[in-house]
């Protein structure tokens, strides 16, 4: 797999030759390379997240994973008595696999896919009115494959939502037939149609219709009766703007909803400790939400097998080749 060769951090170049192979104390034998096209020489872990790294591999695994199974912070540090400095810098470099994870994902072609969207809340810091907080938590979710494309945090305005919207928009360019389901958020459907549209010319006089791009679709579940004016109420599945004439009207009504990642949500507030109910454990800043949920999102996408699909959700999607180990997670290049 492209994503695990080793190349030259100066050149970029795949020629490479092992140059010598030197002894660690506590992560075993490891080897030097010889650039053959600029002559650097350097380690097989420069650039990668065991650069520098002098704990065992394996206890960092353990806090890493117990931190995304449910752990607090505080609780790690008494747990596994590592310092919390430490912790923490260990929890930024393994969220920088996420940058890289998310770009090398997005160049593979797709031929179908459904993607449920939601969001859920969580408190940051004080206590604030849920208009206000900082935690709210959007997701885009592969439904067949479990494969989360979006997992990040904000207010709940506009700018939140046209972020995930944008990393829908590079799916979209890789995938034959898209289609976005949600439940009763319309804001889904309107950035995807300001960023992803295009005009249909039939030759016909008039002007030009507007639509989303073929292959395109994006479906609302409304809920409850949600009446506008008496008498008058929104229909329970609608489609938001007009699709392109080209595109297939395959998607059942049955199929229109976001129940996987209600589930989602439910398992991830057990597994989190910033979402956990009736408790302090929430996060105290808007940054360490991210950078747990950034955790999570490489964890959930390359590590685990889903209970659902018995499998790495990277690779049911197709994004992997075969599953990876955590040591060859951590000698991907992230800068």
């Amino acid at each position: 797999m492209e994503l695990l060769e080793k190349k030259c951090l100066n050149c970029q170049s795949t020629n490479l030759k092992k140059y010598k192979t030197y002894m660690t104390q506590n992560h075993g034998s490891r080897h030097l390379y010889h650039c053959e096209e600029c002559g650097k020489v350097f380690s097989e872990t420069k650039g990668t997240f065991l650069e520098g790294l002098k704990t065992p591999l394996s206890q960092v695994w353990q806090v890493l994973e117990a931190r995304t199974e449910g752990m607090g912070l505080n609780a790690a540090v008494r747990v596994f008595k590592n310092a919390k400095n430490t912790i923490l810098e260990w929890e930024r470099k393994f969220e920088n696999l996420h940058q890289v994870l998310l770009i090398y994902s997005l160049v593979h072609t797709f031929f179908q896919m459904v993607i449920e969207g939601d969001e859920a809340y969580t408190k940051v810091g004080k206590t604030v009115p849920p208009e206000e907080s900082l935690g709210w938590t959007i997701a885009l979710q592969d439904r067949a494959s479990r494969f989360l494309w979006e997992l990040d945090c904000g207010k709940r305005e506009q700018s939140l939502f046209q972020q995930a919207i944008e990393t829908l928009c590079e799916v979209v360019k890789q995938t034959e037939d898209v289609s976005l389901v949600t439940d009763g958020e319309r804001r889904y459907g309107n950035l995807l149609f300001e960023l992803c549209c295009e005009i249909v010319r039939t030759g016909k006089p008039g002007r030009p219709k507007t639509t989303l791009k073929q292959g395109v679709k994006a479906r609302v579940k409304n809920k409850g009766s949600q009446k506008r004016k008496p008498g008058r109420k929104r229909p329970t599945y609608q489609a938001p703007w007009s699709e392109h004439p080209g595109t297939s009207q395959d998607l059942k009504p049955a199929d229109i909803h976001a129940n996987h990642l209600e589930a989602f949500w439910s398992s991830l507030r057990r597994k989190l400790s910033s979402f956990r109910r009736r408790t302090n454990t929430y996060a105290k800043s808007q940054g360490g939400l991210r950078r747990v949920l950034r955790m999570y999102w490489v964890i959930h996408n390359f590590v685990r097998k889903h209970f659902t699909t018995k499998d790495v959700p990277a690779v049911r999607l197709g994004v992997l080749e075969r599953e990876i180990s955590v040591k060859e997670l951590c000698l991907i290049h992230i800068g």
